[in-house]
């Protein structure tokens, strides 16, 4: 990124904006709302900027642009409607060393105007470093549509409690838990309603409360695709000091956690465990009793195959606080992105999970229940025991012909779905570079795919 974004004071800004137009009005509106003490340099004028000197919002200077215009102690604006005498204001504005913006031409400025949203005290800018103009006004339009109106009365409500909080409150990592817990109390929600009498009640009882320990927050980071993350997931992803997350999370999510946190990876993978299990549950504990938020972060659902069960029973019984937030599992995820239904009226009434995973080279499952019409058979980690798997059923009464997918890195946009039969799989396997994570669904389900896939 080439550009900063910077909130500076503007009470003693002096802007000379040269240009009478429409690109020069769009401008001076914008520093209008900052109270930004502007020049107007253009021979003429549109009639709204007319109207604005009329008013004596803004001073007026009826010339065409000259060198002795651009003062050392002011910002510049070159907004006319010719590209040459913009580009001689900037380089007059440059030889003085005074910050320069050129309308249309953000590779020579040396700063640019961003959409703004404007919720006083609350100030959202948003840009795309003027490369899509349109981008930026769609999406400050979907951000103002999303923002609550109330948004200053709950910012002027938050900062009353800053110095209760200040007084009664000791150390900087306590106070920004107490923090942590306001805004994901139903105190915010409270003041947006207008019910701020509730809301000071549900503020006072959570800085009375100080509690010494941190909270552990169990999160579902789903199969890949970081939109298919949870509101409530990306909110409490935000809020974490110390984060362990698994080797099925990708780097996209990651991304939504704040640059200070603590990052630590604790990903398992076939005979490479980077933590043992058991290590891992005796570290969500060690963090929270720092009074560290701690994020879990697993790949797809904690509770299917995720031995979140494990981690949170280590946590109860240590009486550390945790949340958990389901995630869209891999099953659902890769089939949907797949073009295969789980279930169908035609083809499945049932769909069974199980673990692929070997041990000693074989894998312990109970294959009589599985050879069951249709029925919908989805294998998390069986990619390196796929052929004995595929042995086995047809072993125990599945025919060979029973259509089979290999559902690679699914719902990413590296996503890849190799078809076959129980009989050919191992074939496509070897033929093909193939690597986790990898689901596998088994069922007349998957003859659905080339009529239904849409990635």
């Amino acid at each position: 990124m080439n550009w900063l974004p910077l909130l500076h004071r503007t009470n003693d800004v002096k802007f000379i904006i040269f240009g009478g137009g429409q690109v020069a009005q769009r401008k001076v509106q914008t520093l209008l709302k900052f109270d930004c003490d502007i020049t107007l340099v253009s021979p003429q004028l549109d009639t709204r900027l007319q109207a604005l000197v009329d008013q004596n919002r803004i001073t007026y200077l009826n010339a065409a642009a000259q060198q002795e215009h651009v003062l050392a102690s002011h910002r510049i604006v070159a907004a006319t409607n010719d590209a040459t005498i913009n580009q001689q204001i900037a380089t007059w504005a440059k030889a003085l060393a005074c910050p320069v913006s050129i309308a249309d031409d953000p590779q020579n400025s040396d700063f640019i105007f961003p959409a703004i949203i404007d919720r006083n005290p609350v100030t959202i800018a948003i840009s795309s470093a003027s490369e899509s103009p349109a981008l930026t006004r769609y999406l400050r339009n979907q951000l103002d549509a999303a923002i609550p109106t109330r948004i200053p009365q709950l910012a002027m409500f938050v900062s009353g409690l800053r110095k209760a909080i200040r007084s009664t409150v000791d150390g900087s990592e306590q106070r920004q838990r107490i923090w942590r817990k306001l805004m994901s109390s139903a105190m915010p929600n409270l003041v947006l309603a207008g019910k701020e009498d509730q809301a000071k009640q549900v503020a006072d009882s959570v800085i009375a409360e100080k509690s010494q320990s941190g909270e552990v927050f169990l999160v579902g980071a789903g199969p890949g695709d970081p939109e298919l993350l949870t509101l409530k997931a990306v909110r409490l992803i935000q809020q974490a000091d110390v984060v362990f997350y698994d080797r099925l999370v990708s780097p996209a999510i990651l991304e939504y956690c704040i640059a200070k946190a603590e990052m630590h990876y604790v990903g398992k993978a076939m005979a490479d465990h980077a933590v043992p299990q058991e290590g891992i549950n005796q570290l969500l504990v060690d963090h929270a009793r720092l009074g560290k938020t701690v994020l879990r972060l697993k790949g797809g659902d904690p509770f299917i195959f995720g031995r979140g069960g494990e981690e949170i029973e280590q946590l109860a019984e240590d009486g550390i606080p945790f949340q958990v937030v389901p995630g869209i599992t891999a099953a659902s995820g890769c089939s949907s992105y797949a073009g295969i239904p789980l279930t169908h009226r035609d083809y499945a009434q049932s769909v069974r999970f199980v673990t692929g995973h070997l041990k000693d080279g074989t894998a312990n499952l109970p294959w009589n229940e599985l050879i069951h019409p249709q029925q919908t058979l989805v294998i998390y980690m069986g990619l390196t025991g796929i052929a004995h798997i595929s042995k086995e059923l047809i072993a125990h009464g599945m025919s060979g012909d029973t259509a089979i997918a290999l559902v690679e890195k699914g719902t990413l946009p590296e996503q890849k779905v190799y078809t076959s039969t129980l009989n050919d799989i191992a074939e496509v396997i070897a033929n093909n570079d193939i690597s986790a994570p990898t689901l596998t669904i088994i069922g007349d389900v998957v003859n659905l795919h080339k009529k239904l896939n849409w990635q």
